[in-house]
């Protein structure tokens, strides 16, 4: 059988070509790999390049990695953060003509790391606390998609930081399952199953000596129980109102865009007694702030880092001149948005080295400036200016951090 490649995208399979296929992965040559952190995979996995791409290559057996890169595809058509399929390659065969395994392809997830490469360094409970609610935020968003993942873990996971807290994609959805709506009985294994493999993977990592002190394996896997189901309540519950209280419904909106999800659909129904009203969001969709960002300035971001570009976005609005809210001759927002990133928002990521960015995207880059800026003008106990902070995290912080965040940085 002659090689074939199944790509998503028409350039891929040419780019694709000049790899070794005829070699088994765990055997290719250190020139066509990338040396980045790998987790925990019962298949080999090996990180490579593919023209001006880094690929994720996966050896498993071709029905399932056919499966795995139509699920995979399916969750990008919904929205969810998954790593990006690229192709699939079968009709492998070695220089002797015996058959290799078929390799799923996927894009390396920028600024990712899984989560051994995070515990090289101890890692502080408040940060266990967030990649928790990460875990969480990614198993109730594939819930509502109607996705049964089947093996939640973390090594099934990829964490990419996002404004101080940490954004997960799952990375393997040879396990899932994709349905029209999960019942709670499906919804609960899945529960199980995470919080099974979750503290069975700290007590792995306890045993190593790579785990604080103070973080219990057995609890923090019964953690990720209680913060999903905190979300899926507030996500999914019903809610009861006296009749022309529209502020609590609209408070209600506010707290689901503030968790980062947009009510794209609402049923409300009045009682027979006239008296209350009762809500119920039925459709529930992530990435509310990620959106507004995008409609605006066209910036993609994580949910974290949108909400925080936003709101230095409108406090810079503010100061400006023809920015009059209600004047229909004063500039309209998207045009104030597109000033603000061509004035203020690229030159302050451009300012900073690219050797010090490493792999670290814009947005967060743009975060980490404005939260030296608070840091400096709490210090002085006066606003000292973006410039400022900027050439000082240039000079005295990025130096001595981007190596240690980021471990695709040179040297």
């Amino acid at each position: 059988m002659a090689l074939q490649i199944s790509a998503t995208n028409p350039e891929h399979p040419a780019l694709l070509l000049a790899l070794p296929w005829d070699v088994p992965l765990e055997e290719w040559p250190e020139e066509y790999l990338v040396p980045l952190p790998r987790g925990i995979s019962r298949h080999v996995v090996r990180y490579a390049r593919a023209g001006d791409e880094v690929i994720a290559v996966k050896e498993l057996a071709e029905r399932p990695a056919l499966r795995e890169y139509e699920l995979l595809r399916d969750l990008d058509r919904l929205g969810i953060p998954a790593v990006d399929p690229l192709a699939v390659i079968t009709g492998r065969a070695d220089r002797e003509g015996a058959p290799l395994e078929p390799a799923l392809v996927t894009r390396h997830l920028r600024g990712s790391q899984p989560y051994r490469s995070m515990f090289e360094t101890t890692m502080r409970p408040a940060t266990m606390h967030r990649l928790m609610d990460a875990l969480a935020v990614l198993l109730v968003r594939l819930h509502l998609a109607g996705f049964a993942w089947g093996d939640c873990s973390l090594s099934n996971t990829l964490f990419r930081r996002d404004a101080g807290a940490y954004a997960a994609y799952l990375v393997d959805a040879e396990t899932g399952d994709l349905h029209p709506r999960l019942s709670p009985g499906q919804r609960e294994y899945d529960l199980d199953l995470a919080r099974v493999n979750i503290s069975g993977e700290l007590l792995d990592l306890e045993a190593s000596g790579a785990l604080h002190p103070s973080v219990d394996p057995v609890e923090f896997g019964h953690e990720i129980c209680t913060r999903y189901g905190g979300l899926w309540r507030e996500l999914t519950r019903t809610s009861v109102y006296p009749a022309g209280a529209y502020h609590y419904i609209e408070r209600r909106i506010r707290r689901l865009n503030d968790l980062g999800f947009d009510v794209a659909e609402m049923q409300i129904e009045h009682s027979s007694g006239g008296d209350t009203v009762t809500f119920v969001p039925k459709v529930v969709d992530a990435g509310h702030h990620q959106r507004q960002l995008l409609r605006l300035t066209g910036l993609d971001t994580e949910e974290n880092q949108a909400r925080r570009l936003l709101s230095d976005l409108e406090s810079w609005m503010a100061t400006q001149d023809d920015h009059a809210p209600g004047d229909p001759l004063a500039a309209r927002p998207e045009v104030l948005a597109h000033r603000w990133v061509r004035d203020v928002f690229r030159p302050t990521v451009r300012a900073v080295p690219p050797v010090l960015r490493g792999s670290t995207d814009p947005a967060e880059i743009y975060h980490e400036l404005l939260e030296h800026r608070w840091y400096l003008s709490e210090r002085a106990e006066h606003d000292i200016g973006l410039d400022v902070a900027v050439e000082d995290y240039i000079r005295n912080v990025l130096p001595k951090t981007r190596a240690s965040l980021d471990p695709t940085t040179p040297g």
